[in-house]
């Protein structure tokens, strides 16, 4: 029996962590669309890796169950790398809350109770759980802990309380962060650790739909006016997820790396902040 690598959604930041790590383990790579699963693993088999793909659609608490099976099957679950969502150009408000917010919350759940004693997982948030007002701390701790199936009926998330897709966004992604610090806790009774990431503008096909759509003026302002000046790479997310999936980041746990360029700085101290008369 081997350790056991899940990583859901065949997106490009997932596929550079699980290159980073996944040498010598089994992978199970989970995405709804089957197709997207089967071209990584051939990709990934070609080079070396040993990985088999799944159908998982992360909204659906049997299809992550189901994941899980599969890759006990292999040995013990010991690595999550949860890289699945949708986008705010891709998907109504509907799908975003139940994919990007509801989902997680399940998959970090799910994974969470049968997590191997050492085990790690990284969850990909985003840059945009960070740019929106300070929420009242009750609401911060009901995205936090409120039991899964009772999340999308929270008040603030009601349809009529989210703006747009935009809004959604940035809820689900507040929530990723809230919830992975109270999934750490639970996590840290198997002797596990979990962490979230929230990259910026990171070049990836979602990235180019979102520069290709309705905010794509926006988003290219973003990342020329931020501190670096440009977008980021899939392979320096993975180049901070390589780290806190290794020893070497055995005393963090419950916590979120911004990683945007300085696009969030410059959002409330620099040029992208948005000016008081807009």
């Amino acid at each position: 029996m081997r350790d056991v690598i899940l990583l859901t959604g065949a997106g490009q930041i997932g596929i550079a962590i699980a290159r980073r790590i996944g040498f010598g383990k089994k992978i199970i790579i989970g995405d709804k669309n089957i197709d997207n699963a089967n071209t990584i693993a051939k990709i990934m088999k070609e080079v070396g890796f040993d990985i088999e793909p799944a159908e998982c659609d992360i909204s659906n608490r049997e299809s992550i169950l189901n994941l899980i099976k599969k890759g006990q099957e292999y040995g013990e679950i010991a690595t999550l790398i949860n890289a699945a969502g949708v986008s705010p150009s891709q998907a109504p408000i509907e799908v975003i809350l139940k994919v990007d917010l509801y989902g997680t919350a399940v998959l970090l759940e799910e994974v969470g109770k049968v997590i191997k004693n050492g085990g790690r997982g990284v969850t990909i948030s985003s840059q945009s759980g960070h740019r929106m007002p300070a929420l009242l701390p009750i609401i911060d701790e009901q995205l936090a802990c409120t039991p899964t199936e009772e999340l999308l009926n929270l008040e603030v998330l009601k349809p009529e309380n989210i703006k747009d897709t935009l809004h959604a966004y940035q809820m689900a992604k507040r929530c990723n962060v809230k919830r992975v610090m109270a999934e750490a806790v639970k996590w840290g009774k198997r002797g596990a650790r979990l962490n979230s990431i929230s990259p910026g503008i990171i070049v990836t096909p979602l990235a180019i739909d979102e520069f290709n759509g309705p905010r794509g003026d926006f988003y290219k302002n973003m990342f020329a006016k931020c501190p670096a000046g440009r977008p980021g790479t899939v392979d320096e997310v993975a180049n901070v997820a390589e780290f806190l999936l290794t020893e070497k980041a055995d005393f963090i746990t419950g916590a979120d790396f911004l990683i945007d360029g300085g696009a969030t700085a410059s959002y409330f101290y620099g040029e992208l902040k948005p000016s008081e008369d807009k």
